[in-house]
């Protein structure tokens, strides 16, 4: 069977995608006939690169079968490999080829020139200190913003860093005081420099809504002077409408040669921006201009290509900082024994720092102890946490999941459906939330929110057959920027003074907006949520459903984001065998990135 027939049976059992298929014969096109090699290898990166790997790495795949259900194919040898796809005239070293072959690996061109322009971009402001920074100064306002003690050192010394350096990227866990940390540092560059015109972004509607809630909030409650507090930005942006980008478009409006007019950008929820993303937003950055990325590189990595924060932020621990750049946080934040690297380190090294101290859930409770053995790849310490007798922790099988789950959620629906106003539903609806792995399946969100709509019908009389009812909870699924309902934004269905069905949701003020049934953007019903949508929020209880049976997608990535959910409470309904399985799997995601910022 020649290599075309191979792949097109291959996309008729769904092994790879028809775009996959329609790519290798692109390619055998402009290769005249492209050793069978080269057009596996082509088809292969495609679908990768729509499973999140931004590249192929062939010493990943050579000499092996690609698809199960094909076991009698075998890809070629490394070396030969190499150099098949070397000799072949559509595959190039740079992007002027459709397939770029860089080293031991391969790219569809423009993923390559993503990461390598992303990475030259990130290492040139690494390699940067920022100019006329005032260091007495910042030492002064460093102690006056945040303090001098113990648990606040590490944010000291992420915000003395961000003033210093003209590239500056914060990972920490939930609650470790990120947009409080960065709201100090607006603080701080402001003093330093008054002018400074400043861009406030996240990826995704809902993320930007927060970030301006926590600015705000964050405004209140640090020490600043009437004039400091009022020239600290709250209006936020999601990155797309930031750049202009437009669905059907191929480029952004800004770019290179119409930079965004800015001297810092600050993007939230880093984990959650791809490859593609953060690439054209450095291209629209001017030369002169700070950045500021800040997220969990621990949580689930963007939807699509890449992983970026975690590449960003390097492997494990960070090995310390340069000797000047010791010497400089030992001068303003007051942190003298910090780890030296030798001159050979990265200059990534001297830009990222880690937040570790959470003050969303107890350090020494079950919560904290689980995320840390579940980030850590640590199975057996992960589970052992469920048996130490922790109160804010409970572990049960998956099944029998209908009963269970009506006697679970009886109380917090109770009080969802007895509530007397939509304000005090929407308090409800946020103390507990059901968290699901997949989508679809026996354990998925569509399955939950169907037998949970079943207990309501049942348990309260409601008729959930109708399209609108009242205490229906809702969430949105795409921006609405007229109505300000952005992706990920959850509502409740309540009758007005009226009596007419509106769906309310938190303002941004701390009151409530409500919109006609019928205005609504495309949405559905929210009784439980992905994994993956519930990132950016937070919840008094989570409730984690996994599986039956072990699936790719279960990975220490997703339990860590559904567990750090929670403020108070987690309960985990999954096999203790699957749930050791998920945190032994880590989402790995092909990129050289890390490499190309961190060297080796």
């Amino acid at each position: 069977m020649s290599a075309r027939e191979t792949l097109q049976r291959a996309a008729a059992l769904g092994l790879i995608r028809a775009l996959d298929d329609h790519f290798a014969r692109l390619i055998d096109d402009l290769a005249d006939n492209a050793p069978d090699g080269v057009l596996f290898a082509a088809a292969l990166a495609s679908h990768q690169t729509g499973e999140g790997d931004v590249c192929l790495h062939l010493a990943d795949w050579a000499g092996q079968s690609p698809f199960e259900a094909l076991p009698a194919l075998r890809l070629p040898l490394l070396a030969e490999w190499r150099a098949m796809l070397s000799a072949c005239p559509a595959v190039g070293t740079d992007a002027t080829a459709p397939l770029v072959l860089d080293g031991d690996t391969l790219y569809l061109a423009r993923y390559w020139a993503f990461e390598t322009a992303l990475a030259a971009a990130l290492r040139g402001r690494a390699e940067d200190w920022a100019e006329g920074v005032d260091r007495a100064r910042l030492a002064a306002g460093l102690r006056r913003l945040l303090g001098e003690d113990d648990a606040a050192a590490d944010q000291r010394r992420a915000a003395a860093l961000a003033v210093l350096r003209r590239l500056a990227v914060i990972s920490g866990g939930p609650g470790t005081g990120k947009t409080r940390t960065v709201t100090a540092i607006l603080a701080l560059l402001l003093e330093q420099t008054p002018t400074l015109r400043v861009a406030l972004a996240a990826p995704t509607g809902k993320a930007a809504a927060r970030l301006a809630e926590s600015i705000q909030a964050a405004k209140r409650e640090l020490p600043l002077s009437e004039d400091l507090r009022a020239a600290i930005p709250e209006r936020t942006h999601t990155l797309h409408r930031l750049l202009g980008i437009v669905p059907g478009r191929s480029q952004p409006r800004r770019d290179a040669d119409n930079p965004l007019h800015v001297d810092l950008l600050v993007i939230d929820e880093a984990s959650m921006v791809d490859l593609p993303l953060l690439a054209r937003a450095l291209a629209a950055l001017p030369p002169h201009a700070r950045l500021i990325l800040l997220g969990d590189r621990g949580q689930l990595a963007s939807v699509e290509a890449g992983a970026v924060l975690a590449d960003i932020c390097g492997e494990g621990a960070l090995s310390g900082y340069s000797e000047t750049m010791r010497v400089a946080l030992d001068e303003t934040a007051g942190e003298a024994p910090v780890p030296v690297e030798d001159g050979a380190a990265s200059p990534m090294a001297d830009s990222v720092t880690l937040l570790a101290h959470s003050y969303r859930f107890a350090q020494a409770g079950g919560i904290a102890a689980l995320a840390r053995a579940v980030n850590a790849g640590d199975a057996d310490a992960a589970l052992a946490e469920f048996d130490a007798g922790w109160p804010d922790l409970a572990l049960a099988p998956p099944a029998p999941l209908e009963p269970r789950l009506g006697e679970r959620l009886d109380e917090a629906l109770s009080a969802l459906f007895g509530a007397a106003g939509p304000a005090e539903a929407l308090a409800a609806l946020g103390r507990l939330r059901i968290l699901c792995a997949l989508r679809e399946g026996p354990f998925g969100v569509t399955e939950i929110n169907a037998l949970v709509e079943r207990h309501v019908r049942r348990r309260f009389g409601v008729d959930t057959h109708r399209p609108w009812y009242r205490g229906r909870p809702v969430m949105v699924q795409g921006n609405d920027y007229t109505l300000e309902l952005f992706n990920g934004d959850v509502g409740i269905t309540w009758p007005d003074e009226n009596d007419q069905l509106r769906v309310y949701f938190e303002g941004a003020d701390g009151g409530l907006k409500r919109v006609h049934p019928g205005r609504m953007p495309a949405h559905e019903t929210v009784y439980a949520m992905t994994v993956h949508k519930s990132q950016g929020s937070e919840f008094d209880e989570v409730l984690l459903i996994l599986p039956r049976q072990d699936v790719r997608v279960l990975t220490r990535e997703l339990l860590y984001t559904g567990i750090t959910r929670a403020r108070h409470r987690v309960e985990l309904w999954a096999d203790p065998v699957i749930a050791a399985a998920a945190v032994a799997r880590r989402v790995r995601r092909a990129s050289g990135l890390r490499a190309r910022l961190w060297g080796g």
